[in-house]
């Protein structure tokens, strides 16, 4: 319940002829869920680049007036959550800056870890910045290199950022895709109607009856324009293994979406199983917590036999809003998400599943509400293994003083949540829900081991590049 937040959603449509702007609007709205901060697209008409993007909702940022007034032949889109910078204005994306006479838009989903290298290269040499994320420093990067075209810059750039990303942009003639060469954050190659889409998950390409052709390779650049139609160069990393982030497979990801060929509903049920048999209990209810403990909870019901039922209902208008509520409200906290259908749960033995425990002040309130309807036991069942080690890729993950897990043991933390038991998924159980070796993910979260090397004086900090803020090595 204490739910992890991805970084964004990337989305690219090259499509003359079609009304690049709408596609463009849809396939943000079936990425919404890896970021709510705010919404962005930008079109290229003739070689004129537009942008429109603002904090909120991308049904709240765009209305039909908008997208009809943006004509174009390709297209970039991007939904935020920020891992790095504030939330404002001046750092939703698209990000734009000039190069060449030309006009670039980019938006980028993941996290670098030589940001602050890189931004003091480019201050030294008189480059300027507007906004605090590490996205900037990327659009700069491409922006500032003077040789050569789009991909030769882009090449450029991404043989210098380490970290995670996958991203998109465009200039007034060309759509670009690209995606590090750990393939950390995923990127995937669609057709519509014969051209050529990018988006961070299959489910942007379903949106519109896109065909899925391909994902987008680690080290992957993939370009389109006018002149050469569809190109991919390769950028090698020495060192360098596949590590698509595992919470993809366990919360991130829309659970109809497809990665490394597998389904997510299926692997997530998958999970759900594995739990049922290493933490067998008797029980008459298993009730998720909507909505991302949902395949888990199937999962587990079907290998236990245990009935599945809704017992917590999940208010879906709950998004990002600028609306606080007063200390009264505020009280009530996890109420305005999840409500207990008391009827259904009173006077029974519930096996709860959920995705994750990260610092369990939320997982507490959830437990104690759950006893305040009435229920009579609570088995907490966890999909994934407890989470000890801070992420540097693109999760808005708290430190590893705040994480619950790296300071408490299970049973300590049963304790301190108030639950009947708690059984966290085994990182091998894991590992075989997805079908797949571990040497295709990163799994640092859990085991502390990075594939990505960070620097020791990294700091773990989104504001650190904000003015007056206080960031800890």
């Amino acid at each position: 319940m204490s739910h992890l937040r991805d970084a964004c959603g990337v989305f690219g449509v090259f499509a003359p002829g079609h009304d690049v702007a709408r596609i463009a609007y849809f396939g943000l709205f079936a990425l919404q869920h890896r970021g709510q901060e705010s919404a962005g697209i930008a079109v290229a008409d003739e070689g004129q680049v537009t942008v429109i993007k603002d904090l909120g909702l991308v049904s709240q940022v765009f209305n039909e007036r908008m997208l009809t007034s943006l004509s174009g032949q390709h297209a970039i889109g991007h939904v935020r959550y920020s891992t790095t910078g504030s939330t404002g204005w001046h750092n939703s994306q698209p990000l734009v800056r000039s190069r060449n006479g030309d006009v670039i838009a980019l938006g980028h989903n993941g996290n670098l870890v030589n940001t602050t290298q890189l931004r003091d290269e480019l201050l030294s040499r008189g480059v300027k910045f507007s906004g605090t994320t590490d996205t900037e420093v990327i659009t700069a990067l491409i922006a500032h290199e003077a040789q050569g075209d789009l991909l030769g810059a882009v090449r450029t750039a991404v043989g210098k950022i380490r970290g995670a990303f996958s991203a998109t942009v465009m200039s007034g003639k060309a759509l670009v895709g690209f995606r590090d060469p750990y393939g950390v954050r995923p990127l995937v190659l669609g057709r519509y109607d014969g051209h050529p889409v990018i988006s961070s998950e299959t489910a942007g390409l379903d949106i519109l009856g896109a065909q899925f052709e391909r994902e987008i390779a680690p080290g992957e650049i993939v370009i389109a324009d006018a002149e050469h139609g569809l190109r991919s160069v390769r950028v090698e990393l020495e060192g360098a293994r596949p590590a698509l982030c595992i919470f993809e497979f366990i919360y991130f990801a829309r659970p109809d979406s497809t990665m490394v060929g597998r389904n997510l509903h299926q692997a997530r049920q998958a999970m759900g199983r594995h739990l049922a048999l290493e933490a067998p209990v008797e029980a008459d209810l298993v009730v998720p917590v909507p909505d991302t403990g949902i395949p888990a909870a199937i999962g587990y019901s079907s290998a236990s036999g245990i009935p599945y039922t809704e017992g917590l209902i999940k208010n879906r208008y709950v998004h990002r809003t600028f609306i606080q509520p007063d200390d009264d409200l505020r009280k009530r906290g996890i109420h305005m998400k999840l409500n207990p259908l008391t009827a259904v749960i009173k006077g029974k033995r519930l096996v709860v599943v959920d995705d994750s425990i990260v610092r369990g002040n939320t997982t507490t309130k959830l437990v104690e509400m759950l006893f305040g309807a009435g229920a009579a036991e609570v088995h907490l069942r966890i999909s994934a293994p407890p989470i000890k080690w801070p992420c540097f890729y693109g999760i808005d993950m708290a430190t590893r003083a705040e994480l619950i897990a790296a300071n408490l043991s299970v049973e300590d933390i049963r304790r301190k949540v108030g639950a009947t038991t708690l059984h966290y998924l085994t990182l091998d159980g894991l590992q075989a829900s997805t079908g797949l070796p571990e040497t295709q993910f990163c799994r640092a979260c859990f085991t502390g081991d990075y594939p990505i090397a960070v620097p020791e004086e990294y700091a773990m900090c989104k504001m650190r590049f904000e003015k007056g803020a206080a960031c800890e090595p």
